[in-house]
């Protein structure tokens, strides 16, 4: 009778492991079958960083069995999941992809001489909350940089050109008591004087201002202010931030 019992004991967990796996089984089916896949498009995501950004954060947010893909291509993101983490990346989207503020950036560049006002210049930009825009105002000067064969008849000049003027790179983000402003001003010229080096060679006088300042809308600030060398002339340079939309 002692090896019955032992087979009817080794059948009996045989039984039981099997039931136990195909319950398991079952579950994971069941599971499987309540996941659903969504596509979400991302309407004010500007930037492929941007995008990067709100997929990791979906990522680290959802469920880790959740599966979340980001298509580039397509400005989109796939999330495949169970009904109630769809619904919570549907919150996280709305909440995330939010339509950017639109700022309008007015620089005033003003000279005097000897303490009176001589000229006024103002540039103006469209720059979004986490976007850059740059602005340029100039001529391009030709400038020798070298000759091929030199004395015959088939000899060539190789030139480049110098942007010479105004140069604006602006990019701003928001925060809670302003809004950060990144910003390079650069003036450039053709000064009088030639180059010692060749004779056609200009010689390009530069002012450049560059650093990061909190704005308030509708409030100028003086971002810097030079005095020209050799001359009673001085420069001032303002900025002042408006809401578009």
């Amino acid at each position: 009778m002692k090896p019955a019992r032992g087979i009817f004991g080794i059948t009996l967990a045989l039984v039981l492991s099997g039931s136990s796996i195909w319950a398991q089984t079952a579950s994971d089916a069941a599971k499987s079958g309540s996941e659903s896949v969504r596509t979400f498009s991302l309407t004010n995501v500007s930037r492929p960083d941007d995008a990067t950004e709100v997929t990791t954060a979906l990522r680290n947010l959802l469920d880790p069995s959740d599966k979340v893909l980001l298509v580039p291509s397509q400005n989109a993101i796939v999330v495949r999941g169970t009904p109630e983490q769809i619904l919570l990346a549907q919150k996280l989207l709305t909440d995330l992809d939010r339509l950017k503020k639109t700022y309008r950036v007015s620089y005033t560049i003003t000279e005097t001489d000897g303490g009176k006002r001589v000229g006024m210049q103002r540039f103006s930009m469209i720059v979004v909350s986490g976007g850059r825009t740059t602005l340029k105002q100039g001529s391009k000067v030709p400038v020798v940089t070298g000759t091929y064969n030199p004395g015959s008849s088939s000899a060539q000049t190789q030139m480049t050109y110098l942007d010479v003027g105004m140069n604006f790179d602006a990019s701003l983000d928001e925060f809670v008591d302003g809004v950060r402003l990144r910003t390079k001003v650069e003036q450039s010229g053709i000064a009088e004087e030639k180059s010692g080096v060749g004779a056609q060679d200009p010689i390009v006088r530069q002012t450049v201002l560059e650093g990061t300042s909190i704005l308030v809308p509708g409030k100028p600030l003086t971002l810097g202010s030079l005095d020209i060398p050799g001359s009673t002339r001085h420069l001032e340079i303002e900025v002042v931030l408006e809401a578009v939309r």
